[in-house]
């Protein structure tokens, strides 16, 4: 490869990463205090906050779920980069006018069009598949999955510090700011070079979608992407009230909830933005079907003693575990369906797998938040760690035998990709 190949997709890639980590601080701001932001709008009881918390997380998912395969097909036929710079402005109004809600069905409402035109982390990797050459996809897969871990670790820990130091409202003001910086550098430093292919055109419509969705190698990936994203969004909406009892039974002052949950969330993004570039690495030289197996067994089995903490700090070195384990699943399915798709399809599948990923994320937040209400927060923990694990199971015992056992040679050809 010459030089004069190689600059584009790094220069893209590099900019990107920049634009991805500065939106997913811009969507975690919110993260730690949003249980607790609710109270301020009417909402008292821990059991109400955490229903609350479950049912604005889940609204979002579920309008993404039908959005984002619809959004991977208008990619394939007119480009990434303006999915990319929409869903990224979309978000700026939408997070930045949550601020000045009044009631919670304010939030839902925003949260129900922000999963209708957003989807940041979607269009990046669409945009990085479809022009990284393959010997380097799980490199830079696993680099735009650093800057979402990497924003997932900062957005947090600010977030918790701005909402005790400046209030609430100002801290989503500030969340929006940073989300349209995010596309202002998209706007300006990343170039596309986008030719719609007429096989793209040809199939790229909502049956091709469905008739690829239940292709024998996509159908595998795409169940495994829901079932990641239930499984990582179930603790989300009531992890900052588990904290604030943890909190409590251990004297911490009540004032600083929002700042310990920062850190317990922020920890996680943390280890995981380290280990997924680490672990894209390794699974380019070494199968990436076999780094997400086995990185979906340790985050089950790291998941079920967060149910028996007694204090935040438990939860923070558990979190911060898990993180490593967390750090490879999403870059190696990625990757692993970047290597079986062919480059002009690869908007409409990643479209896909978001569509199943928010669908996760749709019952996620519901059944950790009923968990929570009904059984109390370990037993959200403890389900968590269980679906992690049958994950783990199905991954080993019932994915395809070439690119799931960790594979990576048997590149599909023209011909036969989906």
């Amino acid at each position: 490869m010459t030089r004069r190949t190689a600059i584009p997709w790094k220069r893209n890639l590099y900019a990107l990463w920049v634009a991805q980590t500065l939106a997913i601080v811009g969507f975690s701001l919110r993260v730690p205090f949003l249980p607790f932001y609710l109270k301020d709008l009417g909402t008292t009881s821990t059991e109400q906050q955490a229903l609350w918390s479950g049912i604005i997380n889940a609204g979002g998912a579920g309008v993404m779920a039908i959005s984002a395969p619809l959004w991977g097909v208008i990619s394939d036929r007119y480009g990434r980069k303006p999915m990319v710079l929409r869903s990224m402005f979309a978000a700026m109004l939408t997070v930045g006018l949550m601020g000045l809600a009044t009631q919670a069905w304010h939030l839902l409402a925003l949260r129900f069009i922000e999963g209708a035109m957003t989807g940041t982390v979607t269009a990046s990797t669409a945009l990085v598949a479809a022009g990284t050459p393959k010997a380097r996809l799980g490199f830079a897969l696993g680099m735009i999955q650093t800057a979402v871990f990497s924003g997932a670790s900062l957005g947090p820990l600010f977030g918790g510090v701005l909402a005790d130091q400046i209030g609430y409202r100002p801290t989503f003001g500030v969340a929006g700011a940073m989300l349209g910086v995010a596309g202002l550098l998209v706007l300006f430093l990343v170039h596309e070079e986008f030719r719609p292919s007429a096989r793209s055109a040809a199939g790229g419509g909502v049956r091709g979608s469905l008739r690829l969705a239940l292709e024998p190698t996509m159908l595998p990936m795409i169940a495994t992407m829901l079932i990641i994203r239930l499984a990582s969004m179930a603790t989300q909406p009531v992890l900052p009230l588990y904290v604030q009892q943890l909190a409590a039974g251990a004297s911490a002052p009540a004032s600083s909830s929002a700042s310990l949950a920062g850190l317990t969330l922020g920890v996680l993004g943390l280890t995981s933005a380290i280990s997924s570039v680490i672990l894209g690495r390794m699974g380019d030289r070494i199968g990436h079907g076999r780094i997400l197996r086995w990185c979906a067994l340790g985050g089950g089995l790291l998941y079920l003693p967060m149910a028996a903490a007694r204090e935040p700090w438990h939860l923070v070195a558990l979190q911060a575990l898990f993180g490593v384990a967390a750090g490879g699943i999403i870059p190696s399915a990625n990757a692993l369906v970047a290597d079986a798709t062919r480059p002009e399809r690869r908007g409409v599948v990643y479209g896909l797998m978001a569509g199943a990923g928010s669908l996760g994320g749709f019952f996620g937040p519901l059944l950790g938040s009923g968990l929570a209400a009904t059984l109390g927060f370990p037993a959200t923990f403890l389900t968590t760690g269980g679906i992690l694990l049958l994950l783990a199971a199905g991954i080993a015992l019932g994915g395809p035998r070439g690119r799931m056992a960790g594979d990576t040679s048997l590149a599909p050809s023209a011909e036969s990709s989906p």
